[in-house]
């Protein structure tokens, strides 16, 4: 996989994050919003991670979908946990091999039996012990950021965060900079937008997708090793990576196949290449609608609801129960309708998350903008739903 680095894009995140741009909040907390495998975690690791690090920032990173088994708590306080006994080291050892029970750093004392542990210490303290020790500021990156909605332990982890950075941040000097992501805005708006969410008041930001540049440093490199290609038609491959939904995985996946010399066909690999954009977008809508078509009424219903709701989706109320009743044709209680919405998440792959506070969303976001396409134009639901229109 070729990495495109967006060197520009790190550098100005980190000022923004430094509180060197004006009249930007980013001191407080990025929070970047991008679809799945649009390159949102590649950039967060190669691109803005090592720009901190060059910057003498100390990056902890954290992915909570990298085990889903794992409570997304449990993994932000092991990662930071980890970045302490690294930069503790040789002073933790000796402490431990001395048979002291404690360790005094940032002003307050640190179990040297848990280093590496966050038990018996709270976040701010370890974060604060991670500055302190590190001499530097500290950048924690959670990517999928989310998913720690899913859990009390992961709410409570995110409240943690919000009082360190409170504690350790000042005018002018920023000790502690978050960085937030998440592949769908509407789950991750759920840690910013109400009275009770731990980043009430900050805002979501979209990350841009890949552009036209990227394609021209994709053509750039056709060209160089294949000199009989040029001019590369650009403006054919970007309709193609558009058609792909900005996915680099599955665009250079296309552009792969129809470089190869086992390639079919005597045209220009463009051709091929926008043929199997349109295939890859007919194939993803007809998972979606096959999915779909495969529940049943009661919760195609709610899913439906659920769709067109978003964010104001109330599952239970009486508004909800009579759309129920009225697509299904059978009277719906809030049993019911939640018996529907307990299988619809337990389907694999899931179809419906809910958060600790019983809080509920599409799993995908790619299913929104494939009912709000269909939906516009005149095409919901799919053909074939059992249930009136």
């Amino acid at each position: 996989m070729i990495h495109y680095p967006r060197s520009a894009l790190a550098r100005e995140l980190v000022a923004a994050l430094k509180g060197e741009t004006v009249f930007s909040d980013a001191p407080n907390g990025i929070f970047l919003a991008a679809p799945r495998r649009t390159g949102k975690s590649t950039f967060l690791q190669l691109d803005l991670r090592p720009e901190l690090e060059a910057q003498d920032v100390v990056v902890v990173y954290v992915d909570l979908w990298s085990d889903l088994r794992r409570d997304p708590g449990g993994l932000v306080a092991e990662a930071i946990g980890r970045a302490l006994q690294s930069h503790l080291g040789l002073v933790a050892r000796a402490a431990k091999a001395s048979g002291l029970e404690s360790l005094s750093v940032g002003g307050f004392k640190l179990d040297t039996r848990k280093i590496g542990q966050i038990d018996g210490t709270t976040l701010p303290d370890a974060l604060r012990a991670l500055h302190e020790t590190a001499g530097a500021p500290v950048a924690l990156i959670i990517d999928e950021a989310q998913h720690a909605l899913t859990s009390e332990a992961g709410e409570t982890a995110m409240a943690s965060l919000k009082s360190a950075r409170d504690q350790l941040n000042r005018p002018g000097k920023t000790n502690l900079m978050l960085v937030m992501s998440g592949s769908d805005r509407d789950k991750l708006l759920r840690l910013v937008n109400t009275n009770g969410a731990p980043f009430y008041g900050s805002q979501i930001q979209r990350m841009p997708e890949l552009g036209p540049d990227f394609i021209a440093h994709i053509a750039s490199l056709i060209e160089g090793q294949r000199p009989e290609l040029k001019p590369v038609d650009t403006q054919a491959l970007f309709s193609a990576f558009q058609g792909f939904g900005y996915r680099p995985q599955f665009f250079m996946e296309a552009l792969g196949q129809a470089l190869s010399p086992l390639a079919d066909g005597d045209g220009r690999f463009e051709v091929a290449v926008l043929q199997s954009a349109r295939e890859r977008q007919a194939d993803d809508e007809a998972q979606m609608e096959s999915s779909y078509l495969g529940l049943k009424p009661l919760e195609q219903a709610v899913l439906w609801r659920l769709l067109e709701q978003g964010q104001r989706f109330r599952p239970y109320d009486g508004e909800a129960l009579r759309f129920y009743q009225e697509k299904t044709g059978d009277r719906v209680s809030a049993q019911k309708a939640q018996n529907a919405l307990e299988a619809l998440r337990q389907r694999i792959p899931a179809l419906v998350w809910k958060s600790a506070r019983g809080e509920y969303a599409v799993d995908d976001a790619a299913m929104h903008r494939w009912y709000r396409q269909r939906a516009d134009e005149g095409r919901w639901p799919p053909v074939g739903a059992v249930m009136d229109e």
